[in-house]
Formats: structure tokens, sequence, C-alpha cells
């Protein structure tokens, strides 16, 4: 089996696969409140997402990640992970989403081999939360979480972005919702991706040592080894089951251990999450129907593009000017 190995010895393990750059949520670290989606002949089909993720368990990748935007507003997506999870050699098959729609999907999904979700939920305010995600209500997103545990996953965790001034009051509210829930939690920096006009970043910026400050003033936090070959770090509580994980790409820069890869739902495959360094699957995908070894060749050869590094910076200044909802959240 070919292994995926980049100029500076990583071995990608682990891809995300966009299925849809819409959503029903407008997040206002995500998306600009006004979008322009991409018309359909743009977005790969669930037949052309299933061959690139085959590809990839084919040249050693273990773990698929599906985001979207929001992946459980695309049509046939309940097809589209029976497909994944019947795969050989995929060990971790897992999804990102809002939640909101997991009451109507969870079981399905369960039932088609999919293993984890990540749930993203910035606040337990109803009213802080509707400004947050511009559209979203909260009551639909915890009814999805216990719509997801009695649906079996093996692992659930939240994702919350923590904005300094808009939500960083709730680091606590939000660690003990996740012990009450008997689920993991990862508190993640945001990411300056994409020009979004609700607020400028160096004012909201909030590290990760600051959270976890916040969550020591209550909490022992003991560091702990465990990986889901995602960027979180994990700490243990000594009375909880509660995984408490950090993403950190400003303050405690991940990029030497990098071991993934992104796919966009137009077919670029992103090398890094904070460059533009990328190839064209879809141009594959469309010239050669259904021929995987052609569709692996390109994988194998944009290895060398992947970057040493990002450059993320905390002033405000935006790296890169595709929204997150592009990027695969």
């Amino acid at each position: 089996m070919t292994q995926l190995v980049d100029n500076f010895q990583r071995v990608v393990r682990y891809v995300r696969i966009s299925v849809t750059d819409r959503c029903d949520f407008r997040c206002v670290y995500c998306m600009s409140e006004d979008m322009t989606f991409l018309p359909r002949e743009q977005v790969l089909t669930l037949e052309e997402l299933a061959l690139v993720a085959r590809a990839f368990t084919e040249l050693g990748v273990e773990k698929i990640r599906l985001t979207g935007g929001e992946p459980l507003v695309r049509r046939g997506i309940e097809d589209l992970v029976d497909d994944i999870g019947r795969l050989e050699g995929l060990r971790d098959f897992a999804m990102t989403t809002n939640g909101a729609g997991l009451g109507k999907h969870a079981r399905r999904l369960r039932q088609g081999g999919l293993q984890r979700l990540n749930i993203s939920i910035d606040s337990l305010d109803e009213a802080r939360f509707r400004k947050l995600t511009r559209t979203g209500k909260l009551h639909k997103v915890i009814e999805g979480i216990h719509a997801a545990k009695e649906a079996g996953f093996e692992r659930i965790k939240l994702n919350a972005v923590i904005l300094k001034g808009r939500n960083d009051d709730e680091i606590l509210p939000l660690v003990d919702f996740a012990r009450h829930e008997g689920v993991d939690i990862s508190f993640i920096e945001e990411m300056p991706l994409g020009d979004v006009s609700d607020h400028s970043r160096d004012e909201t910026y909030c590290s990760s040592d600051d959270v976890q400050s916040v969550i020591e003033s209550r909490y022992q936090l003991l560091p702990t080894t465990e990986t889901t070959l995602g960027p979180s770090r994990y700490f243990r509580m000594p009375d909880s089951e509660t995984r408490v994980g950090f993403i950190s790409p400003h303050s405690h820069n991940f990029c030497s251990t990098c071991n993934r890869v992104r796919v966009t739902v137009e077919g670029r495959l992103l090398l890094c999450l904070g460059n533009e360094h990328s190839v064209d699957l879809r141009e594959v995908l469309r010239r050669y129907p259904g021929d995987i070894e052609a569709l692996k060749s390109r994988i194998i050869g944009a290895m060398g593009l992947k970057p040493e590094k990002h450059h993320f910076t905390t002033d405000g200044d935006v790296q890169v000017v595709r929204f997150m909802n592009m990027t695969g959240g």
C-alpha cells in the first residue's frame, strides 16, 4: 500500500471531505450573512465524493471526517455515509455538524457506519446562540445531542469557538454542560479565514491558554496523550469521563505533526488549512470518470505541495480569503 508522505516526512492519515458549502446557520466567524453558494455543476456528486474517500483509504488514510457547510443539508448524505462506512481500512469515520438535523438523521447515520460526531455549540443562551449563528435555534441543537446519544455513537464531542466579549463568559457553563451530558468538549481559537463583517478578529481573539486558565479555576485538568488523529490536545478531569480539548492554530501551532489534508466540495485538495496550496481533483474525476488510479496518482503527486506550516496572525489580518464553509469546517 502506498503511503501519502510529504516533503517533511509527515504521513497523511486523515482527510476531511466537505460535502456541501451550504448551511442552515450563518455563524459569524464562518461566513457572511448574505452568502452566494456554488452552482450545482461545480459541486462534486455523491458518487464522486465516495470515489475520493475510497482513493484515500486505498492510499493508507485511516480517518475520514465529513464536513460542510453543514453536511446534513446535503440531499443523499445518508447514502454517502453508507458507501464510506463500508470502506476497508477505515478505522475512524466521523462528521462535524451543527447538530440541528440530528433529530432526523442520527440513528440512520449510525446504522450506516458513522462512528463519531463533533457538534458545534458556542452558547447555552438561546438569544446569544441566535445572535452568534444568526439563524440557529439552540433547542434544536440540544435535541440533536440527545438524539445522537440515543443512537449510540462511540464518541460525541462538542466544539466551541470562544470569542472575547461575545461568549467567553460561558466557558465554565459549557464545560458543565458537557460533563452533565457525558460528552467531550473542545475549545477552538477562531481561524482567520474569510473577511467577516460582523467583528474584528483582533478584538475577539481568545487564546486556548486563557480558556484553560478559566477552566482550571474550577476543575483540575490532567494532560493526556490521547488522540483522534486531529489537532486537539486532550485533558482529563479526575472526577469525570468528559475530556476537554484545545485546538490552538495560533497559540500552539500544530504544523510539525500535521497528518491532515482537506477536500473542498468543489474538489480542491487543500494541503493546508492556512494556505492556498491545492490541486484540482474534480478535473481528474470528470476527465476520467470512475478511474480511481488516475485519481490516486493526482493525490500522490500533490503531497510535494504540502507546506511546512501556516502563518496565522491574531491582528485581524486575513491570510486566506475563502470562508470556513468553503474550506470544510
